[in-house]
């Protein structure tokens, strides 16, 4: 298995330490690996700039998103955003959540092949936008995905290559514009219908039309659609990508999926999960955090360096790129045993090999002021279909190659192919 470009920065990292130069003038980068490295980024995150590090998200997310967003602006857009992903409201989403998870296994026959991958990647958009926005946006989830797809293509574009797509105008380009113009003609279309006739369940967007700063201050419209459309694309790209590795993790990893199924019929007796729930499934959570740190979704994270750093002694010049990366630091033996290893246990409490590692040793989510906003509900949405995936199912994994690939969100290239052996009615 190849993970691309991860395994090539770690290899980096052991030939050139912590951190390695590269590049010429404003062009160039600083690649920092390590807990250290990581806690010195998010401690001088005035130092740095998200807009133009990021700019191979905004043909999908738009100018306005939180993730390329920076200082005031992010505040202000972060602060009508997060109400919505308050504890309250995610216990009412789980039971979407096992609906959706619910729905697609009802469509497999034993002794059937499935692309796991591609038929949960599904569900979780379904589901994201089922919980987020309401059922009359999720009955565009499909069309919805349909569309984004040329968009998150380009996502996992190197920087200048999107570059030269952009100023060639090349066929992918000019799909992904097309496709752009007609998710931007549904997402307005939504925003007015919720604005003059309003639903119960609009729940996100509602808040985003409603919500006000300290000093009164509304999302203009075009900051909504960016929201909305950023939140659509985050909530199925890399959960997806999640659930598929916990797949193959739980299908590969000796005695994991007996043991995580076994504690799920314990706790569970076959319902799905509640919001009391969650918490008492110890090593199903171990599940999703050991996925988590083996396979990131974002093996990299990047900023714009706005003013001359130092780091070990090192000069860090102002205008370079800063690289720093989540899939190296969850791979460094110097903080986790035996760290190739899947092993859910060691995020038990109650296990003799507990530890808790610092936020800066664990950040599948990012960290410091633009941290995920999301990460409470993508980790229960894993830890709600993955529990109705081991209740009523049983799975085989077929000899296949697998391969990974994205910049964006690391995922199984190819898709993940099982045999359906068991479908349990609900």
């Amino acid at each position: 298995m190849r993970y691309p470009p991860g395994e090539a920065l770690l290899a980096l990292h052991r030939r050139r330490g912590p951190m390695v130069d590269a590049g010429l003038g404003r062009h160039g980068y600083v690649y920092l690996f390590g807990a250290e490295a990581n806690k010195f980024v998010f401690a001088n995150s005035d130092a740095f700039n998200w807009w133009e590090a990021f700019q191979v998200l905004v043909p999908v997310d738009g100018p306005t998103a939180l993730i390329v967003s920076d200082g005031a602006d992010h505040r202000r857009r972060r602060s009508l955003v997060q109400p919505a992903f308050h504890h309250r409201h995610l216990a009412n989403y789980l039971q979407i959540m096992a609906a959706n998870a619910d729905a697609v296994i009802e469509t497999w026959q034993p002794d059937h092949t499935v692309d796991i991958f591609a038929h949960l990647r599904a569900a979780i958009r379904r589901s994201a936008i089922e919980s987020l926005f309401g059922q009359a946006m999720a009955g565009y989830a499909d069309y919805l995905g349909e569309q984004l797809q040329p968009l998150m293509d380009l996502t996992h574009l190197l920087p200048q290559t999107l570059r030269a797509v952009q100023l060639l105008r090349t066929p992918a380009w000019r799909r992904a514009m097309a496709a752009k113009a007609r998710v931007d003609e549904l997402i307005y279309t939504e925003i007015a219908r919720a604005r003059n006739h309003p639903s119960a369940d609009d729940n996100v967007l509602a808040t985003l039309i409603a919500g006000r700063t300290e000093d009164g201050e509304a999302l203009r419209d075009n900051e909504i659609r960016d929201q909305v459309v950023s939140l659509i694309a985050a909530g199925y790209e890399t959960t997806s990508a999640a659930m598929g590795w916990a797949v193959y993790a739980l299908l590969s990893a000796p005695g994991v999926w007996e043991a995580a199924a076994a504690e799920v019929g314990d706790v569970l007796e076959g319902r799905p999960p509640d919001a009391a729930d969650l918490k008492n499934l110890t090593y199903l959570n171990g599940v999703v955090h050991e996925t988590l740190r083996l396979y990131p979704p974002a093996v990299i994270s990047a900023r714009k360096v706005t003013r001359e750093l130092s780091f070990a002694g090192r000069r860090i010049r102002a205008g370079r790129t800063l690289v720093f990366s989540p899939y190296v630091t969850h791979r460094l033996p110097q903080l986790w045993a035996d760290p190739l290893r899947f092993e859910p246990r060691r995020w038990d409490p109650a296990s003799p090999g507990y530890r808790r590692p610092a936020p800066y040793e664990f950040l599948p989510f990012g960290g410091g002021t633009h941290r995920c906003i999301g990460s409470a509900f993508a980790t229960a949405e894993l830890t709600v279909m993955l529990a109705r995936l081991l209740a009523r199912t049983q799975l085989n994994l077929l000899d296949q190659r697998i391969r990974a690939g994205g910049y964006a969100a690391l995922q199984p290239r190819n898709g993940l192919v099982v045999r359906v052996e068991r479908v349990a009615e609900t």
